[in-house]
């Protein structure tokens, strides 16, 4: 993951360069954002949403898909390659399709997933997929990322939730795959007190790297009860709480660097990723303060990362500008905690952030997102990256059985 976060990080620690775990306050209600709160009659019947989503699943069929049923980086500066995790999230947007009702997603969703076999390490007894190959395919090889077999083993959870027979044990096992690697691999190690590395360099270690392998080992475990899986998420889950959880904000910080530092800017979907591992973890380990804790960073996600006159969440406290995928993450948390707690004012700032990106990154004249801009929309990128389709795809049906 953050296969391009890295350039785009440099200038901003440019510009901005100018242990215990503690217990999480009660959860308060978040203010509230200026947005309309659900119900109130005179709904549309199909939702604008949902809409929107197959609007954005067609700017993808036209312009990223291929014959492989691979998908493009983007359509600009690597409109020849596939990124691992690019891919991954377009399975996870078909299977939010599917989800919702339309089956006709699962034609490409099944082959992209055939596809991605190019991808896995077949030279390694552990296996895990690579970063990076061609088309069709080919030339897969290099660096493996933990969250992006982390990711990918979520998002095979989902499509696993969707589909039947053959297919679904497919998906199970294959999730199952990407744990394993994670556990085999040796990237969770000693270093800064235990933690994943965010690849097979070992140069930092992040809290998304390490959250969304706690959301694959919880929900390994809550479908499996292959307690080897709920071991390993009780140690990762005690090393984000020990060393990136920051008290003064309610929230996780963005990793340990190659120095040995720890970097205390704090991202928007990195928060978002605990969230969610932590409502799995709740109900992996049967304990509710889990569920107290998910509220807890949601709560404080809306203090510090919810821009209110913009009305949506900022990429990142070094960085003010909004991108679909990363920004957009924050919204399929609001979801997740709406369909804990039924507290609809999450909703609300799942709604508000949509919009906003909706408002600020997206081209009516094709129906396509732009992958960053300010929050007003200056500096506005031209490139159109995959995964951003594909996130701005899943959210909006998600949101779509709401609003």
């Amino acid at each position: 993951m953050k296969n391009y976060l890295y350039g785009c990080m440099a200038v901003v620690l440019l510009l901005a360069a100018g242990c215990g775990k503690t217990p999480v306050t009660p959860v308060t209600p978040p203010v509230t954002p200026p947005v309309t709160p659900p119900g109130g009659g005179g709904e549309p019947t199909v939702s604008t949403y949902l809409t929107k989503a197959k609007e954005t699943h067609g700017f993808i069929v036209s312009n990223l898909m291929t014959s492989y049923r691979s998908y493009k980086v983007n359509t600009t500066t690597d409109p020849n390659s596939a990124f691992e995790w690019y891919n991954a999230s377009q399975i996870y947007a078909d299977a939010a399709m599917v989800a919702a009702g339309d089956a006709t997603y699962l034609a490409d969703m099944n082959l992209t997933f055939k596809w991605m076999e190019n991808m896995w390490d077949k030279a390694d007894p552990n296996g895990g997929y690579f970063a990076f190959a061609k088309l069709d395919g080919s030339g897969a090889s290099g660096t493996k990322y933990v969250d992006d077999n982390g990711l990918t083993g979520m998002v095979y959870l989902d499509a696993y939730e969707v589909t039947t027979g053959a297919d679904k044990a497919a998906y199970l096992d294959k999730a199952k795959q990407c744990a394993n690697w994670l556990i085999k691999s040796g990237l969770f190690d000693n270093t800064y007190g235990g933690g994943f590395w965010w690849n097979t360099e070992r140069k930092v270690k992040p809290t998304q790297t390490n959250g969304v392998a706690l959301q694959l080992f919880s929900k390994l475990y809550i479908i499996t009860g292959d307690a080897t899986y709920k071991d390993w998420a009780i140690s990762v889950n005690a090393w984000l709480n020990s060393k990136m959880y920051d008290s003064a904000s309610g929230l996780y910080v963005w990793q340990f660097e190659e120095t040995g530092t720890r970097n205390n800017i704090i991202f928007t979907y990195d928060n978002a990723i605990m969230i969610e591992a932590f409502l799995l973890f709740a109900q992996a380990t049967n304990d509710n303060n889990y569920v107290s804790r998910a509220q807890a960073v949601g709560n404080a996600m809306n203090r510090v990362l919810w821009d209110a006159p913009h009305n949506v969440y900022i990429f990142n406290t070094a960085d003010r500008r909004i991108t679909p995928c990363w920004c957009g993450w924050a919204t399929q948390a609001m979801i997740k905690l709406y369909q804990t707690d039924n507290n609809a004012t999450w909703l609300n700032y799942a709604k508000g952030n949509l919009d906003a990106i909706n408002t600020v990154l997206r081209n009516p004249a094709n129906n396509g997102y732009f992958q960053f801009a300010g929050l007003d929309g200056a500096g506005r990128y031209t490139n159109y990256e995959g995964v951003d389709q594909a996130w701005m795809q899943r959210l909006q049906v998600m949101l779509s059985k709401y609003k």
